[in-house]
């Protein structure tokens, strides 16, 4: 048996407590086995047990030493995980765009593959993801045989334990059995995942979200999407939604959200939206690139559409707040380039609408590319395969 395949099925078989073990060394490390037993409440005898088998296949090291700051007596050992000893591939699926990379154990980028959509048709995608798998295996070579984990992220309502895009409005696909269909064609499981949730799963295992306990992702572009990570986790909902307040129904009934629901916060603040409401104001189709240049030289109708889209997204967010408490949004999302058309009465807007100390809480912005959607796709594959699901 290759190091791979043990490292993969000592991972399957993990007890909770091993799998813990792993999963803060691979988010945490370089850490000392005796931090690893504080942060998890276990022995450091139970530690050590579960460290020599991660070791053993290549998992983890402990050949790394660090002096301990101000500290007399031997060099702390800590262990940290081995980064390449695995790979994982995640995909994200636009409506236009397949975009997936293939990256180590922590995330970090190991090669990239895009290709375009011209129709959203579930076969097409499907070929499409099929396509990019076997091209990311291609450029990743010899390390190919690592690979460990599948993870592919879709907009919309996602049954993450079935595998189901339940609705995607985006895509036009209703009841789509994404996972099972892909895991038939690749000969693996897939994971399947909403696009949001996995960016903010990727944000809480290697970004913002290590040592931050309540943050929320909120992401401006095609749609508007949340995702949540409350008391150290992310929110995934009892039914697979949570955070959807692209759906809140803040504005004006009048207004028909893609997703055929009426008076959605996406009628009026997502991108198609904010195009389609300039275009008629000026009686021609217009691109986003013409009406953010309009925008910015003041033209009124594109001013106050990105005014009055920036004002619903505050109020989103103030209710995000109020509910949830976080002491962090982070905004992204393709729109973060034109976040200056949003910001001033986005933030007068949430401080409107935010009850008390809720108001204390920080609206950043972060661009993220459609590369690091992709690789928040694969971190939650391999989230779910380190937490042993």
């Amino acid at each position: 048996m290759h190091d791979a395949d043990a490292a993969i099925a000592l991972l399957k078989g993990a007890s909770a407590a091993a799998a813990d073990v792993f999963k803060t060394i691979l988010t945490r490390g370089p850490i000392s086995r005796i931090d690893v037993a504080r942060l998890l409440g276990l022995s450091q005898a139970a530690v050590t047990k579960a460290v020599g088998p991660l070791i053993e296949v290549g998992l983890v090291s402990d050949q790394l030493e660090l002096p301990r700051d101000g500290q007399p007596g031997r060099p702390a050992n800590p262990v940290m995980v081995v980064a390449d000893a695995l790979v994982s591939i995640g995909v994200k699926v636009n409506a236009d765009e397949i975009v997936g990379v293939a990256t180590d154990l922590t995330t970090r980028i190991l090669a990239v593959d895009r290709r375009p959509l011209k129709v959203t048709d579930r076969d097409v995608v499907v070929d499409a993801i099929e396509a990019t798998t076997a091209r990311l295996g291609a450029l990743l070579g010899a390390r190919a045989d690592r690979l460990c984990a599948v993870g592919v992220s879709v907009s919309g309502d996602v049954d993450t334990e079935r595998g189901i895009v339940r609705e995607s409005a985006i895509m036009g696909w209703t009841d789509v059995p994404l996972g099972q269909i892909l895991s038939g064609r690749l000969g693996r499981d897939v994971l399947v995942e909403n696009d949001v949730r996995a960016l903010t799963i990727g944000e809480h295992w290697f970004g913002v979200g290590v040592g931050t306990d309540l943050f929320a992702i909120v992401t401006i572009g095609r749609g508007i999407g949340s995702g949540l990570h409350i008391n150290g986790d992310v929110v995934e909902g009892a039914y697979g939604v949570a955070g959807e307040i692209g759906h809140l129904p803040l504005t004006s009934p009048d207004r028909i959200c893609p997703c055929g629901r009426r008076g959605c916060v996406e009628a009026v603040a997502a991108t198609p939206a904010i195009v389609a409401e300039v275009s008629r104001g000026h009686g021609r189709n217009l691109t986003i690139g013409e009406v953010v240049d309009l925008a910015h030289h003041g033209d009124p109708i594109a001013v106050s559409t990105f005014e009055q889209a920036a004002t619903v997204i505050g109020t989103a967010i103030a209710v995000l707040a109020n509910l949830t408490g976080p002491e962090l949004v982070i905004i992204g999302g393709e729109a973060v380039s034109n976040f200056d058309l949003f910001e001033t009465h986005l933030r007068a807007s949430f401080a409107e609408h935010a009850f008390g100390a809720a108001g204390r809480c920080q609206i950043v912005t972060r661009p993220h590319t459609f590369e690091d959607w992709a690789r928040g796709a694969s971190a939650s594959a391999i989230r779910r395969l380190a937490e042993n699901r």
